[in-house]
């Protein structure tokens, strides 16, 4: 039996997080479909073409099968996955969130990547609210 209805985020946002040298922006944005994702990633890319990476994740659809995740360079695991989480931490879908990196100069290590990336998306989506949609 499928919902009558699913949870997503309200509109767009946008958050910084910033751990020793390195700048993580993050932005969240619905989407509704792989066409949407390509359109932003590819916005967000134009606008920070300086970013080291552009990593990111999005959920679609209500079935929780639909989704993607890139860490763009960075090593495996420690990018996609942890902003992954955070979506389904929030039980959110038709979600996409990528986070543009601008390497400060320190090594954060694996454990300081996951959290960094995790930190930058779950602060994008504390910035704005969730609704459900029918």
């Amino acid at each position: 039996m499928t919902p009558d209805y699913y949870t997503t985020i309200q509109n767009a946002s946008v958050a910084e997080f910033k751990d020793r040298g390195s700048k993580f922006i993050a932005y969240a944005f619905p989407i509704a479909d792989a066409a949407a994702f390509k359109e932003r990633l590819a916005e967000i890319k134009k606008e920070h073409p300086k970013a080291t990476h552009h990593c990111f994740a999005y959920r679609l659809g209500l079935d929780g099968t639909n989704y993607r995740v890139s860490d763009d360079g960075e090593p495996s695991g420690t990018a996609g996955r942890p902003i992954l989480g955070q979506i389904d931490s929030k039980q959110v879908t038709n979600v996409l969130i990528i986070v543009a990196r601008y390497f400060g100069g320190t090594l954060l290590g694996v454990p300081g990547l996951i959290a960094a990336y995790k930190t930058a998306a779950a602060f994008a989506l504390q910035t704005t609210g969730i609704v459900q949609r029918p």
